[in-house]
């Protein structure tokens, strides 16, 4: 069987989730090729400290969140722990419901590192990378996909994810129509 890794960086849309199916035949020819997904968790006491940074100015950016005792780190990573694997359920009931076969993992590992891990432990002969435009670190050569040819053995498609335009209430999402 063919094994694929997939990386992304937020839930499937319904529009990827057809790209890749359809990328390895997952409705014409069942069976052929397995995607494993990983989706990566992020650090609470990161996010706070992000968070902290971006309120104010001066003393408030030099101060550390240890200094925040209503701050319960635990809890907040529980939470996203818990709000990650739900993006990956529903991954991978989108890659699913498109034939493919599949299973995956959150991880808190270092992105390309848990991408290397799981390339190795399954013998994948392809990764696929599908992320927001990061037009910096793409420049660059910084963004996961550089660094992943740079690292593995194997071909690296790199995919832009899209919205689903089908979803309601999307403000990214125009109708051309009415324009």
């Amino acid at each position: 069987m063919y094994e694929v890794v997939l990386l992304i960086e937020k839930p499937l849309s319904q529009v990827d989730a057809r790209q890749i199916a359809g990328l390895y035949g997952a409705g014409t020819h069942p069976g052929r090729t397995h995607v494993h997904v990983l989706l990566p968790v992020e650090d609470a006491s990161a996010r706070v400290e992000s968070a902290l940074g971006s309120i104010a100015a001066s003393e408030v950016l030099a101060t550390s969140a240890l200094n925040f005792p209503d701050v319960d780190l635990a809890k907040i990573q529980a939470e996203i722990v818990e709000r990650s694997q739900a993006a990956l359920d529903e991954s991978l009931a989108a890659l699913a419901d498109r034939g493919c076969a599949v299973d995956g993992e959150v991880t808190s590992a270092e992105p390309v590192e848990a991408l290397s891990n799981a390339v190795r432990e399954r013998q994948a002969s392809e990764v696929v990378i599908l992320t927001r435009p990061h037009v910096v670190a793409e420049f660059f050569h910084v963004d996961w996909t550089s660094k992943a040819r740079r690292r593995l053995g194997v071909p690296c498609l790199h995919l832009i994810e899209h919205r689903d335009p089908d979803k309601p209430g999307d403000p990214s999402v125009r109708d051309e129509r009415s324009v």
